[in-house]
């Protein structure tokens, strides 16, 4: 069994793990993926905390949101070491914290949606304790800075006090003042390198001709490192191409590619590896030493931390040049003590098509509005047969000692989802045709059905929580399914009503479906990550 990087390709090759985006990880769980990472050949872990860590002074800093102490953090530091592994601390210091833009404590510094008040004295007095706290807790002098999709900096509060300025100055004036603060505290920083690149290119990050210029390439600053995010492209190229850009700057590269874990309850072990494959060959070819994967988890952290490992030891054999599927397969059974073709089982509810591309089917039908029928019109009926074949081959799995919960999980939501995913369309289909009888029956019995299989997947997906994460953040899945579930007893009595002549009409079984995208085709699969969207239209 491994037990560090081999160095002969990378001299750092990570992990970063999400803790902001709902579910705060419990210290035992970090611990365990801890150990995992050791033996598979990892040597960094980047724990990505937004506002969720401890900041002395700064009461409403992560409040309520299930934050890590001071303590756990310094303890978390000492097991990594143990353990041959990096613990890097990766914060934001520009966008992405909406967790303080919603108390007014911070509000005189949010120049817009979740971007802080670029050039205030309040705000760098905020980074420079968002440092200290760094500094006492890691060991690490390595620090991600983030300062990400800032998208509308200069445009709102700034704005207003300064008019307007050239973007590229106001980023490149935040950025001297932070990386300041970081060599205060002894940080060496590297930051995510879109910024640069959307602000001279539309936009756009992955342009054609990634070319900044120049005049671009000489105004940043040398001492911080820039980090190629990259999870989506399926050509080598693209990876050759922007990493030969980034190679213009005089800044060390990193690469960050994905295991995806944040499109909903299901991972995307697939599309993952694929992607992974060709990255990790470009970043080889191209020479770039740092690399790290990202473990995202967008909207809601909905998916299991344990989900993603085939794609994560398959990173690390790349990383090693080892692109030998069935040796990565002898080796994950080393290390997690099961198979990895059952692990792939976990993509199940998300593979209703072999294309190589993401599709998140199990988050939209979950949280569908059986009346308003949003993705009605992407539905087929071979759906439901496809997943009470996928409940049954996850169920199958779900006596497995250590992870099997997660197998149940997802067994779970495969049974929901095998009766919900054409609800709604036998539902208008049969009010439009104004078969009453038909239509009590469907109430009765495909209705009650719906509401007793998301019971039962609420009850694994809470298990589920409670044995990785804190409770806070638990809130917002309560408020999603019990939201779903409130809506299929108020749908099914608004049909019991209709049947027996107490109400005329329902309106919105009177309207004709449309493609979530105009001219999709029909029956067509979608990617979409927002269960908000996906629930409610009228808000």
């Amino acid at each position: 069994m491994q037990t560090k990087a081999s160095g002969k390709y990378f001299d750092t090759f990570g992990v970063m793990l999400d803790c902001s985006r709902g579910a705060v990880y419990k210290k035992e769980t970090v611990e365990k993926f801890i150990d995992f990472l050791s033996a598979a050949g990892y040597n960094m872990l980047q724990l990505y905390t937004e506002d969720v860590y401890e900041v002395d002074g700064e009461p409403y800093f992560g409040y309520l949101r299930g934050r890590y102490s001071k303590e756990e953090l310094k303890e978390l530091d000492a097991y990594a070491a143990s353990k041959g592994i990096e613990l890097v601390p990766c914060i934001q210091t520009l966008a992405h914290l909406n967790g303080i833009a919603r108390w007014s404590a911070y509000a005189e510094i949010i120049d817009v949606g979740d971007i802080l008040f670029a050039g205030e004295d309040r705000v760098y007095e905020l980074i420079d304790k968002m440092f200290r706290t760094c500094a006492e807790c890691f060991t690490s002098r390595r620090i991600n800075i983030g300062m990400d999709e800032a998208h509308m900096v200069g445009l709102g509060k700034y704005l207003d006090k300064h008019g307007y300025r050239n973007r590229f100055q106001i980023l490149y004036d935040h950025l001297k003042k932070v990386i300041a603060i970081g060599e205060k505290y002894g940080f060496k920083p590297m930051m995510w390198s879109d910024m640069f690149f959307r602000l001279a290119n539309k936009g756009l990050y992955y342009a054609e001709d990634p070319d900044l210029g120049q005049d671009v390439i000489d105004a940043v600053p040398e001492n911080v490192g820039l980090v190629y995010w990259d999870y989506y492209s399926k050509e080598q190229s693209t990876y050759d191409k922007m990493i030969r850009a980034h190679k213009k700057f005089k800044n060390e590269v990193w690469f960050a590619g994905g295991a995806w874990a944040w499109a909903g309850n299901t991972p995307h072990n697939d599309f993952s590896i694929r992607t992974t494959e060709l990255a990790i060959r470009s970043c080889i070819e191209n020479g770039v030493r740092n690399a790290f994967i990202t473990c995202w988890k967008d909207n809601g952290a909905e998916s299991s931390i344990w989900g993603i490992l085939p794609s994560l030891v398959w990173a690390a054999q790349c990383s090693r040049g080892d692109f030998d599927m069935e040796n990565c397969k002898r080796v994950f059974r080393e290390i997690v003590g099961e198979s990895f073709d059952d692990f792939m089982l976990l993509d199940l509810p998300d593979r209703l098509s072999e294309e190589f591309r993401i599709i998140t089917p199990a988050k939209y039908i979950l949280y569908a509005d059986p009346f308003m029928g949003v993705f009605d019109w992407h539905m087929r009926s071979e759906m439901e047969g496809k997943y009470k074949d996928f409940a049954a081959r996850l169920a199958a799995k779900a006596d497995m000692k250590e992870y099997g919960y997660v197998f149940r999980t997802l067994s779970d939501l495969c049974g929901f989802l095998s009766v919900k995913c054409t609800l709604g369309v036998h539902t208008r289909e049969l009010y439009r045709k104004g078969d009453k009888k038909a239509l009590r029956a469907l109430a009765e019995k495909d209705y009650t059905a719906a509401s007793e299989a998301l019971a039962r997947f609420y009850d694994s997906f809470e298990a589920q929580w409670r044995t990785e994460s804190k409770e806070n953040g638990f809130e917002a899945i309560d408020v999603r399914i019990g939201g779903q579930a409130a809506r299929l007893k108020h749908c099914k009595k608004m049909l019991l009503d209709y049947c027996d002549g107490k109400i005329s009409k329902i309106e919105p079984l009177e309207e004709e479906i449309l493609p979530v995208h105009p001219g999709s085709e029909k029956g067509s699969d979608l990617s979409y990550n927002n269960w908000l969207q996906s629930a409610i239209i009228n808000s």
